[in-house]
Parts: structure tokens; sequence; C-alpha cells
């Protein structure tokens, strides 16, 4: 089939190919991509894939595939280059050392040293199969050109790994620019990693590349380093909202529950000693607010006492470190930890943001700090539900609904029955996604893609890193047909996963075109309460 993009397409990229200078090392053809079921399987009906501009070109390194998120300026002389290679050697040394990686480096040694290159790992990924199997999209395509920089700088010599490496790689700028955006082309979901025979997992492989460029040469997505970690950190919310803001929002999402379900809310706020301080993605206050405002009826409705702070950082759970840069995300965890030490609270409770709750939770826990006690929103959930505290009627969720397992917390944490059990209780017309639990496909926002909106990356998640989400939502909702008055339910329970099925949606149409809707679990729960005079699921209004 001839190709009708603006580019034709490449032939296949070896290893070795990422370090020649080339116009484009790789090209997506939509018509090589995978059907969607229909009425989505028309290309013509989706807004045209923006290739890169002229001016983005000549100003920047395009020449990994047809997309940038990191966009890295062409360098202005050899020196430059030299200066960006050597950089680059000095963290690829300390990624592993003991004393410069020692959160990471067992897994990350495991990974280099052990990768059979059976290929067991490349159905797993949902970037690889929707690309249409692209090369370059390949798990461990990325994770072989680090790993044969692995055996050719640290560990040179090694008989074993020289009988399995097919040829030589260079070492110089063109490598560095397309190995530093190609990171950024994995959602870092670890799906690869469950399937690998040995445990190798190229996922974290990824995110150790993207921890090289950030730690060492400064090279970082901006919307993570920039929106996030450092707007985070100096204004005291990755939204941009400082505490006043927050506090008056918070107030008006507070009087907005109360008024719609005749129960009193009323956030707390720096309560010394309560039993929980709740830290949630702050991006709920603007985007999501009935998610607030339903944990906080949830905890007063079952008698839990609780406080938000309103110190810099301590109502906002973001922690964008997680995925490119330890020094940044300890940063941000450490400053949550003071400020429990400083409430004498008796544990964090993570509200329903994935990347949130690994960042404050395991990945805390190697980095040593100072903990407290932490609890993922989701159980405590499940307890106040079956507490008995409140009483429900299931018949008022008596609409199609199904569940998106948000990769941090279920696979990568482990946290799957919980919000299962409470959706079989609250939801009648609840199905489960094909496949689901920790064999579940990322929502395509893994690792920040959500946040992400340079040039013209926002197609690309849409058209390829979501589409196999996309795929297993409309599978999911095929018996229900596609009438647009049938409200259909995508419970997503992390802030992360809500932002990237939003942009899905909207990308696709897929409320007016199939009455697709998304949300946390939070609203489903009190959506059921008996004591709740108003939905909180207005659809009219979603």
């Amino acid at each position: 089939m001839p190709c009708h993009c603006n580019t034709g397409r490449l032939e296949p990229s070896s290893i070795e190919d990422i370090s020649k200078p080339s116009e484009q090392l790789a090209h997506v053809c939509l018509e090589d991509l995978p059907k969607l079921p229909p009425p989505y399987d028309d290309f013509n009906d989706l807004p045209p894939y923006k290739p890169l501009t002229e001016s983005a070109r000549e100003d920047y390194e395009a020449t990994l595939d047809d997309t940038m998120t990191v966009g890295l300026p062409k360098a202005k002389s050899p020196e430059e280059e030299k200066e960006a290679v050597d950089k680059f050697l000095t963290g690829l040394q300390k990624l592993f050392s003991k004393e410069d990686n020692w959160t990471f480096l067992q897994p990350l040694m495991l990974s280099m040293e052990h990768c059979a290159k059976c290929q067991s790992c490349v159905d797993d990924c949902p970037v690889y199969e929707s690309s249409g199997y692209n090369e370059i999209y390949r798990p461990t395509y990325r994770s072989e050109v680090l790993r044969r920089l692995y055996f050719k700088y640290i560990k040179p010599g090694n008989k074993w790994y020289k009988k399995f490496q097919q040829g030589d790689i260079e070492l110089n700028y063109t490598l560095l620019v397309r190995l530093c955006e190609l990171s950024y082309r994995c959602t870092l979901c670890r799906r690869c990693a469950q399937s690998c025979p040995v445990g190798v997992d190229n996922g974290l492989i990824s995110r150790e590349i993207r921890k090289i460029f950030s730690q060492e040469l400064g090279w970082t997505q901006k919307d993570l380093h920039e929106r996030g970690t450092l707007q985070q950190m100096t204004v005291g919310s990755s939204t941009g909202m400082n505490t006043l803001v927050v506090k008056d929002n918070i107030d008006f999402i507070d009087e907005d529950m109360t008024d719609r379900t005749g129960i009193e809310v009323k956030t707390p706020w720096d309560v010394e000693g309560a039993d929980v301080l709740l830290i949630e993605n702050a991006g709920e206050f603007l985007a999501w607010p009935e998610n607030h405002g339903c944990i906080g009826l949830l905890l007063d409705a079952a008698g839990i006492s609780w406080t938000m702070s309103s110190d810099i950082v301590g109502y906002d759970g973001v922690n964008y470190g997680l995925f490119y840069d330890d020094m940044q995300l300890a940063r941000v965890a450490t400053r949550h930890f003071e400020i429990a030490k400083k409430l004498k609270v008796k544990k964090i409770v993570m509200g329903e943001c994935g990347h949130e709750s690994k960042a404050l939770a395991p990945i805390s826990d190697r980095i040593g700090l100072d903990l407290t006690p932490r609890e993922s929103i989701y159980t405590l959930m499940r307890d106040i539900v079956f507490s008995g505290k409140i009483k429900f009627d299931p018949t008022k969720n008596d609409f199609p609904v199904t569940l998106h397992d948000p990769c941090n917390l279920v696979r990568s944490m482990g946290i799957v029955e919980p919000q299962r059990e409470i959706l079989r209780y609250l939801t009648p017309k609840f199905r489960e996604m094909t496949p689901h639990g920790v064999r579940n496909y990322c929502c395509g926002g893994g690792s920040g893609f959500a946040i992400q909106t340079p040039f013209n990356f926002n197609d690309w998640r849409n058209q390829i890193s979501s589409r196999k989400k996309f795929e297993q939502i409309l599978n999911a909702f095929k018996d229900e047909g596609h009438d647009p008055d049938q409200p259909k339910y995508v419970c997503a329970p992390c802030s992360n996963c809500k932002g990237a099925i939003r942009d899905l949606f909207d990308y696709y149409g897929a409320k007016a075109k199939s009455g697709y809707y998304y949300g946390g679990l939070s609203e489903i729960i009190v959506n059921a309460m008996v004591d709740a005079k108003e939905p909180i699921l207005d659809w009219e209004m979603m």
C-alpha cells in the first residue's frame, strides 16, 4: 500500500543507525496503524497529523521521527557536541556507580546484563503495536543502545556479550539527541517487564536514560521540569496556583458539594495530630473538582479526622521527578514528609493519582527519607464503603461502567482488588476491560505524557500511545452500541490517566459519537449514597 503521508516510508532502523546522520531515522505512516473498531476506523474522520514545521526542523534536532517533545536545539559547534558527549559519559559512569545510583543500581544492572534478546516483551508494548510495529519503538531498541554503550565504555571486554552484539555503535551528538527524544516515546508502563522471563525492565532503562540527560546535561522535557517540578517547588503547585488560590477554589468546591448533596462538606486545613493528611494532585481542583469534594465527604461521613496542608507543596501530590530525575523527585518528596512531621499526622493518604502514589510510597522508601506511614485512597475508600457507616443504593449507578487500571498503582504497586470490590458492589453494569488488572494497558499518558504539549506531540500521543487504551474501551462497551444518549462511564481513578482519557475522547469525538464519559472512583461512590439528594454524575455538565 502506498504511503500518503508527507514523508515516504523508511526502511526499518537498525541499532547502529541511531548514530548515523540522516534526515530522519524513522517515520510513522498512519495507514500502517492498527484499525480501531467502527465507528472510529476511518482515518479521514480524524484531525490531520500535524507535521513538524520547517522552522522547527531548522532550529531543533528533529531527525528521530515525525514528532518532538523534548526539542533539543542544534549544536552551534563541534566543541559543543564534544562537551555533550563528555557529560553523557560522566553520567553513564555515575549511573553504574553504587555511590551515585544506589537506589536503582541493582535492577538496572540485572536489566543491562541479562537480556537474552528473545523479544518476548515486544508483543506486550502498546506503543510498539499501535505504531504499526515501528522498529525504533520496540521496547528493546533504546535499551540495546544503552547496553552497547555500557559494554563499550563501562564494562568493556565482556566476551559473552560480544557474541550477541551485531555491530559497534558510535557515541556522538546525533546519537545523544535521538536517544534523549526516543526515551520519551515510552510511557514507562513496565508491561514489558512483566513478560520478560528473566525480569529485564526496559521501562526502568528508559527512565534511567532520561535521568542521565536531566542530571548531567540539563536536557529535560520542559513540561515535566518547568511546569511540573520547578513550578511546584517555587509557587507551591504544578498548576501554578498558590495557597490562597487553592483555598478559595476548595471553598467553592466544598460549597458546591454541600449544595448538591445536602451533606455539609468543609475541608480542614493545618490540623495538628489528624489521623490523615490528604495530599492530592492539585490538577483535580481545577479540572475535576468533584473528586476532591467526594473524597472529603466520604472522610467526614466515615468519622475520620483529616486535614490538608497549606504549606508550599503540601496540597499538591504531583512529583514529576519520578519520570526523569532522582534529585527533583527527592526535593518534592522531602517536602511532603517534612509537612507530615510538622503536622504530627498519623499517616499520609494519597489521592487518586498514580504517579503521586508511586513517588510517595515505594520510590520514597528506596531513597530513604524520614518516612511517615502512607496509604492509598483506594484501600481507605474500600474500608469506608464496607464499614456500614454509609447507606448506598447501587441502582443510582444503573449505567455501564468499566475500569481503567493506572499502571503505577496497579502494575507497579499491586493495588488491584479494592477498587473492584467497590465497583462490583455499587455499579450493577460493571464490566472488565480485556485484559485487566496488572495486564491492563496504559492510558497512553503515562510517564508525564498527559501534560506534554509541545510541537505535534499531542497527535503522536492520541494516535499512537493512547491507541490501545481507546481500543480497550471500545471493546469493553461493544455490546452497548454507540447511542450518545446512553452514558457509558470509564472509571479512571488517577489524575494523570483522566487527563489522557479526556484528551483521547476529545480527539476522537467519543462523547458525541458514543456517549463515553470518564471520571474517578470517589464520584461513583458518592453518586450511590442514599443521603445524597442529587446525582454527582451530571452527564450534561461532564
